[in-house]
């Protein structure tokens, strides 16, 4: 049995995996949290990310937290491989995984029979030369003619997964939308709440949250990573925060426009991400304050065999 706990950010999805995790000890059934946020593999990305201190922790263990260095590219491939080993292996010691995080496609690659395809350097290096000598605009043109589906999911500007779109239809055969299509096979049995709030006060929330990202310094913090390697074009010097760090770094933003720019870009992340759950028609919705632990306790073990 695996409870997994999205949404949007800021709308509480780890405070509420603790009160779960924590009711669950209580009725002596240990549960531990697997992330499923694509930034804070990353070791370093704390503030930006919103991670969880060991000492917030309150005790209950975490996996796929601080697993990649900023100069690595993350991999939903590779992280679905690694969760789903951390879950196997939480299961086989009577624990509950808590699957938690706010990155759609890599809590869909846990939850559903998703494949991967390969690699192929020599067709990937070719259409990265592409997108570098046409730019990424042109080259998402390639990709409506030849993928629709594909160029509809991907954005013009993700010069990085049209170069994989593309290399992967070279490679197979296929079209790329067929290997992300939706798929309707679990993996396991699995129970998935979605966290979120009201629009309006989401959007109030995280705005104070990107206040406090930069009053608690991911400045600095961006600064530390780009001597460990954090450059704007990589894969983690897009997330929020730190791309709009590193344009005040670089001279190119004031640091009062990177702190409107970063509230903007998370409260339209945020939709994305509440568009992406509203696929999963199977699970329950509820505000934090909202939530009964006992309730989704009950539920949980319930379900066990």
């Amino acid at each position: 049995m695996l409870l997994a706990i999205g949404g949007p950010t800021g709308t509480g999805k780890s405070a509420a995996a603790l009160d779960i995790a924590e009711e669950l000890s209580r009725r002596g059934t240990a549960a531990e949290v697997v992330n499923a946020d694509a930034m804070q593999l990353y070791r370093g990305m704390d503030i930006g990310t919103a991670k969880l201190a060991l000492a917030e922790r309150r005790g209950v263990p975490h996996h796929m937290l601080d697993v990649l260095d900023v100069t690595e590219q993350a991999s939903v491939a590779a992280y679905q491989q690694q969760a789903r080993r951390h879950i196997e292996s939480i299961a086989a010691r009577g624990r509950i995984p808590i699957l938690v995080g706010g990155t759609g496609l890599y809590m869909h690659s846990v939850l559903y029979r998703m494949a991967f395809p390969g690699t192929d350097r020599e067709i990937r290096e070719y259409w990265e030369a592409q997108r570098d000598d046409i730019g990424s605009s042109r080259l998402h043109l390639v990709l409506r003619q030849r993928d629709p589906a594909a160029a509809a999911a991907i954005a013009p500007s993700d010069g990085r997964r049209i170069v994989r779109a593309l290399e992967v239809g070279d490679l197979t055969g296929r079209r790329f939308s067929e290997f992300t299509a939706w798929a309707n096979t679990p993996w396991c049995e699995a129970r998935v709440l979605v966290m979120d709030q009201p629009q309006d006060a989401l959007a109030e929330t995280l705005h104070r949250r990107a206040e406090d990202m930069w009053d608690r310094g991911v400045l600095a913090e961006t600064r530390m990573l780009v001597r460990r390697g954090l450059i704007r074009e990589s894969t983690a010097g897009k997330a929020i925060g730190y791309a709009q760090a590193l344009a005040v770094l670089a001279g190119t933003l004031t640091e009062a426009a990177a702190r409107a720019e970063t509230a903007r870009a998370t409260v339209r992340y945020a939709r994305r991400q509440r568009t992406w759950f509203r696929r999963y028609r199977h699970a329950q919705w509820l505000e934090y304050v909202q939530l009964d632990p006992a309730a989704q306790a009950d539920a949980v073990l319930s379900a066990l065999p």
